[in-house]
């Protein structure tokens, strides 16, 4: 016999008493009934169009999870256990496909955390909190992201401030990353505060490949930006983070660092310099950079960097390829831009370049 079983076979065999109770019964069930009604009129409407759900609509749907909720808290007892509320949820959950309801109580406290996700793209989710109060309850706050919201339980503060770790998952990239951002959240007095979140540690975000969230420890590896770093390119520099929990410092520590590919971020970094000698007219660094007079005789006046992934010869590469371009008009009045390519080559004193290709439009030839 499943839970839902249990619990609805339990509900069935308690005796109602008053107008009040019989009517809050009446009341969830057309809660039930409006919630399947407006996802699969609005909800189901937008997710064949294309389009995110309306907000008057998103407004309507979580007001029927929100008294709910409530009610069931203010009723107290078993109905206002965590149990039952998401064996309630687990009702909406069915009443439309596309959503996932998690209900988490938090210890010591008299606060749920709900995630609520109606829509995997992560349009119209959100994170709710709801709170206890004397012979009531209320929705405390209501976090939104355009992402999918996972909840982690965490032990209190030391001095028995009730805290979770939320986590967003948002869509992929180009390369097969996925957005991600880690927040902790903690009651101080009356108020549910954002107290850490990983946003700060990358601009942009993150975008990971993979990730692990647990109550004390959280990992992720996740794109570096930095010169030379492209949208949806292979073998880039990634770092692996480990952050900890810290009871002392009441905030999550980064404890180890890996680095990963760590090549690319160092010769793109002599690329970088490269591209400002030639076109700064540095030709004491550039004869560092290019050893060949010969070589450094035929290169154009003005090369700038192309959008295009590298090409390298294995995953720790002696040899690279990159793509650069020529800006228009720098050939002439009315001329047109060209295309090179540039093979870079690692030797003990770092990356140099070894050869040069202007990919014109009749021939290509190559110099070096």
């Amino acid at each position: 016999m499943n839970r839902r079983t249990v619990l609805s076979l339990l509900i069935a065999g308690l005796t109602w008493t008053g107008t009040a109770t019989a009517g809050a019964g009446s009341d969830a069930a057309e809660r039930l009934d409006r919630f399947r009604q407006l996802a699969a009129s609005r909800l189901g409407a937008a997710e064949l169009s294309g389009h995110a759900p309306a907000d008057d609509a998103l407004s309507e749907l979580y007001a029927l999870l929100d008294d709910e909720i409530v009610e069931s808290l203010a009723t107290g007892s078993f109905f206002a256990s965590q149990a039952f509320l998401q064996d309630r949820l687990d009702a909406f959950n069915e009443a439309w496909g596309g959503a996932a309801f998690r209900i988490l109580s938090l210890p010591g406290s008299n606060l749920l955390v709900g995630a609520f996700q109606l829509s995997p793209t992560g349009a119209g989710n959100s994170i709710r909190i709801y709170g206890r109060n004397g012979n009531g309850a209320r929705l405390v706050t209501a976090i939104h992201r355009e992402s999918v919201p996972l909840l982690q339980a965490m032990s209190t503060t030391l001095t028995g401030d009730p805290q979770f770790l939320a986590a967003w998952v948002g869509p992929q990239s180009s390369g097969g990353n996925t957005g991600l951002r880690l927040e902790l959240w903690r009651r101080r007095g009356e108020a549910v505060r954002l107290v850490w979140s990983t946003d700060s540690l990358v601009d942009g975000g993150l975008q990971v490949s993979r990730f692990s969230i647990g109550a004390e420890e959280v990992s992720f590896r996740y794109e570096v930006r930095y010169p030379g770093w492209k949208p949806g390119c292979a073998g880039q520099t990634e770092q692996e983070d480990l952050y900890r929990y810290v009871a002392a410092r009441e905030t999550f520590v980064l404890v180890r660092r890996q680095v990963h590919n760590s090549w690319h971020r160092e010769f793109h970094a002599g690329v970088t310099r490269f591209l400002a000698a030639l076109n700064g007219k540095d030709a004491r660094t550039l004869a560092g950079l290019v050893s060949r007079d010969t070589l450094r005789g035929k290169l154009p006046a003005r090369l700038e960097a192309d959008p295009a992934c590298d090409e390298a010869d294995g995953p720790s590469p002696t040899s690279v390829s990159v793509a650069a371009f020529e800006p228009a008009g720098t050939r002439g009045e009315g001329a047109g831009g060209y295309p090179w390519t540039l093979v870079f080559r690692r030797t003990r004193e770092g990356w140099r370049l070894a050869a040069a290709v202007p990919v014109e439009p009749v021939s290509a030839r190559i110099i070096q």
